[in-house]
């Protein structure tokens, strides 16, 4: 139902007429953040300008019923400054800090089901001008067959900015140009990245040895300010060139103290040098100063490229590298591989063979092998062959092969790996072969096939692992797209084949795969099985909360839906009204498919049957409930359509027209309407919301305005100084003040922003109180910063004194030539007895009242018997209260 009502808000008696009607969703982008500028440019697209850094708030005003849905996307990115995120869903989109990647198309789309969805853009222009930075380049040629040689010069400069920087190139004081000097030459390059322009001198003279300034401006957009940077030229000027005091490749032992020397060979100006380590940073406690790298007692983690770079913006950056290796040892393997050839997998006595050994070492190469038998070195025989570096095996593997294997070969086999006259300890693992050497089988523990444990709690899923020697048992995932397990690594290693879970998540159910691992034991084809791991968890049902509503005497169905759980069944279903146990509803017949819902039907909506129906489901693990409220009652109305402007007017007797429309969301499936009834109030910030109504604190100013209530003051607070409460005498009453105590000074000042308005009319009247109290009172001013042509603030009213315990209320008339924002400024007095309170701030069009109010007649604080201030009057900005009432 659409009610359309036509208000005189002279207190005209107004009157109402309806229809039904559904309307499609209409939008309109409003902008309320810091912009430079909004502008149509030429073909008629929107651009909101706004200064990196600042923040942008983008409003999408929307009508329609029912009440449309807002979303905020981008072009090409995110419509929120948190970048995971591909979409905003809300009437309001603010992004702080903003960053110029940031910049770009955002579309508001509303939409309600009725008609087209509406859709809505306007392109966000982020202004930023980077420190530019200037590089220097040289060339010599010849000229007329060597007779003597031509130098060159070219000076670059680059810059990233938006919009497009404007350069200027200077020699000492003195601006550059192609007409004004034939020995210059000042061009844009191809293929550059960034902005760049490029100064080139011709045949350098000696005049041209001299100070160059690079100048970029944005011209002063959004009070983005210039930059520049100047470099001397001279007939010494050179690129860098540096070498080190050690070899390229350094090898150390853990432990040692390591120092290695940048030496610079050339570079005017005097080149920077810097170390860096990759990847990542310089280890910790290493020291790089003045060129010189050190590192104490140098361990195994050090190991890396160390790099030193040296730069003076002359030609190219000079670059050395060490590779710094730090010897050591991890990881001894062995592995058994039965005779290739013949496709064994078994030990047999007349086959060959081969034992192989290896370790994980810095550097590899240097590692040397030892074998033994029976504690006896090995010799080399026709039979016994000894390789270091098996081609068929990671790098640096050695092997020992046994050719026609003999009963006599049986035995206990050591490989000793080592680094030769360096204090690393050797590693040495041990294989025995005999006629009990035998390849692993793998199996899962009789029962443990499947694992069943609850949410949140330990699992141990187990494969058992037969063979000698046994080697360790790798687990991963097995029907999981992402394939990690829960320490986030595609395998894990036991040596007990137990994989040990902790607070498992239903996220973690699905088939584990076990295999045996082709070291510490046989090279050949691994064996595997596989373990299910069940996580069971309490049901998730919908809907959590829902609100129904159904005229009196019709029937109403109540179902509560099984989403997920484990197991995925309904134990059991039990129904309350109002805290009261219900008859459980009819049971399904054995043998229908097991119910993923459970239904409550009432027969006929009467008024002792409205109120709270709760259904809790249980799947044995726990349980989950669904919320009904079940009422005739009619829901809000709301409003879709209302005019900005008044639809007729009269000045001279101030009455105002405005046509408000609102419509009644599914009338005919409650009770029917009988009227409605419209209450209305003015447009005041109280402060009551942390947000203070998008009041921002200025960064400009020495300290900040502070939100504060009866319950929240500070015990300890200066007396004699500040309001008790806020201006409606209660003690959770919310205002804003500045705090004049220490380390507080003289002339102190704190501003607080409002949010940005558009002009949409001529004239407008700031209404406030204000409480002043206190011997040492500075001044309170309010000020309006037109945002026309970049920021220009303007006083609109001052007033400075100790003005009593009361609060007052002032009248502002104010006329801002474009979109504007209001500043409330404190100043602090000559000492601390000077807190100064605002409260209750109301921005509405058109003049101030004529008769202004008499700056005496105040409100006085609570308990003194004294009248209250009247209410302040009717017109101006209003929010509506619409209330349905039913028979």
């Amino acid at each position: 139902m659409e009610v359309t009502c036509l208000l005189l808000l002279a207190l005209i008696p107004f009157h109402c007429r309806g229809q039904g009607v559904y309307a499609p969703a209409q939008a309109q982008i409003v902008h309320a953040g810091q912009a430079c500028v909004v502008k149509e440019d030429n073909i008629s697209e929107r651009v909101y300008t706004i200064r990196e850094g600042d923040t942008l708030v983008l409003q999408c005003l929307v009508t329609g019923h029912p009440r449309p849905q807002v979303r905020w996307t981008k072009t090409a990115g995110s419509a929120s400054d948190k970048f995971q995120e591909t979409s905003v869903f809300n009437e309001t989109l603010r992004i702080e800090r903003i960053a110029r990647t940031q910049g770009g198309r955002y579309y508001c789309k509303a939409e309600n089901g009725v008609g087209v969805p509406a859709i809505k853009s306007i392109r966000v222009d982020v202004q930023y001008l980077d420190e530019p930075v200037l590089t220097v380049h040289q060339t010599v040629s010849d000229v007329r067959g060597n007779f003597y040689q031509e130098k060159t010069v070219f000076l670059r400069c680059t810059v990233n900015s938006n919009p497009p920087a404007r350069f200027i190139w200077k020699r000492g004081s003195d601006t550059l140009s192609h007409s004004q000097d034939n020995g210059v030459d000042i061009y844009e390059p191809l293929y550059t990245q960034g902005e760049t322009k490029v100064l080139k001198l011709k045949n350098l003279r000696p005049q041209d040895y001299a100070s160059y300034t690079c100048q970029v401006s944005v011209r002063n957009v959004c009070g983005v300010p210039d930059k520049a940077v100047t470099f001397r030229l001279t007939n010494t000027t050179a690129p860098p060139a540096l070498k080190l005091s050690v070899n390229e490749t350094l090898v150390v032992n853990p432990g040692e103290n390591v120092t290695v020397q940048c030496l610079l060979t050339g570079g005017d100006p005097l080149p920077q040098l810097q170390w860096s380590h990759g990847p990542g940073l310089l280890p910790l406690g290493a020291l790089a100063q003045s060129g010189t790298l050190s590192i104490p007692s140098v361990q195994a983690r050090d190991s890396g490229y160390y790099n030193c770079t040296a730069t003076n913006n002359v030609g190219n950056p000079a670059k050395k590298t060490v590779n710094l290796l730090v010897r050591s040892m991890k990881n001894a393997t062995f592995q058994i591989t039965p005779d290739v050839i013949k496709e064994s997998e078994n030990i047999q006595l007349g086959q060959d063979l081969k034992l192989s050994c290896h370790v994980d070492a810095v550097p590899q190469e240097k590692v040397t092998y030892q074998w033994f038998k029976n504690g006896k070195p090995a010799r080399m025989s026709k039979r016994l062959l000894v390789t270091r570096n098996d081609p068929e095996l990671p790098a640096v593997t050695s092997s020992l092969e046994l050719i026609d294997l003999h009963f006599s070969d049986y035995g206990t086999y050591l490989c000793v790996a080592s680094f030769p006259g360096a204090p690393v300890p050797d590693l040495s693992v041990e294989v025995n072969i005999s006629s009990e050497t035998v390849p692993p089988t793998i199996s899962v523990p009789k029962g443990r096939a499947v694992v069943t444990v609850r949410e949140g709690s330990p699992a141990e899923l187990q494969c058992e692992v037969r063979g000698k020697p046994r080697p360790p048992v790798l687990w991963s995932r097995v029907d999981k797209e992402a394939a990690l397990l829960p320490s986030g690594l595609p395998l894990e290693e036991t040596p007990d084949g137990k994989l040990r879970l902790e607070h498992v998540s239903r996220d973690m159910s699905g088939t584990y795969r076990c295999q045996t691992a082709r070291y510490n034991g046989f090279n050949v084809r691994p064996r595997e099985a596989q373990v299910q791991l069940n996580v069971q968890f309490p049901p998730e049902v919908e809907p959590s909360s829902q609100d129904v509503r159904q005229a009196l005497g019709r029937p109403v169905l109540l179902r509560c839906s099984l989403l997920r759980g484990s197991p995925q069944r309904i134990a059991s279903a039990v129904w309350r009204f109002k805290g009261q146990l219900l008859p459980p509803p009819p049971s399904v017949p054995v043998a229908a498919e097991a119910p993923d819902h459970s239904e409550l039907r009432l027969d006929a909506v009467t008024r002792d049957s409205s109120g709270s129906y709760e259904c809790s489901i249980s799947n044995d693990v726990g349980s989950a409930t669904c919320l009904f409220q079940v009422s005739a009652k009619a829901y809000s109305p709301e409003f879709y359509f209302d005019t900005p402007n008044p639809t007729r007017s009269h000045k001279l007797s101030k009455n105002y027209s405005y046509v408000l429309q609102w419509t009644q969301r599914e009338p005919d499936a409650v009770d029917p309407l009988l009227n409605y009834r419209l209450s209305v109030r003015q447009n005041t910030c109280h402060f009551e919301d942390e947000k203070i109504c998008g009041y921002t604190q200025d960064l400009t100013d020495n300290f900040d305005w502070t939100r504060q209530n009866a319950l929240t003051q500070n015990p300890k607070r200066s007396p004699n100084t500040g309001p008790p409460t806020d201006i409606s005498g209660t003690p959770e009453g919310y205002y804003m003040f500045i705090e004049t105590s220490r380390p507080r000074e003289l002339g102190d000042r704190a501003r607080l922003v409002s949010p940005l308005y558009n002009a949409s009319a001529k004239f407008y009247c700031v209404s406030f109180f204000y409480h002043m109290y206190g011997k040492h009172i500075g001044s309170l001013n309010l000020l309006v910063r037109s945002r026309n042509k970049g920021p220009l603030d303007t006083h609109a009213w001052s007033l400075s004194g100790n003005k009593g315990n009361v609060w007052q209320q002032a009248h502002v008339p104010i006329n801002p030539s474009g979109p504007f924002q209001i500043i409330f400024e404190g100043v602090r007095g000559s000492g601390y007895l000077g807190d100064i309170a605002i409260d209750d701030v109301t921005l509405k069009k058109g003049e101030c009242p004529r008769k202004q109010m008499d700056p005496n007649k105040v409100v006085v604080m609570p308990g003194s018997g004294a009248p209250r201030q009247p209410h302040p009057q009717l017109w101006g900005p209003m929010v509506i209260f619409l209330l349905a009432l039913q028979r």
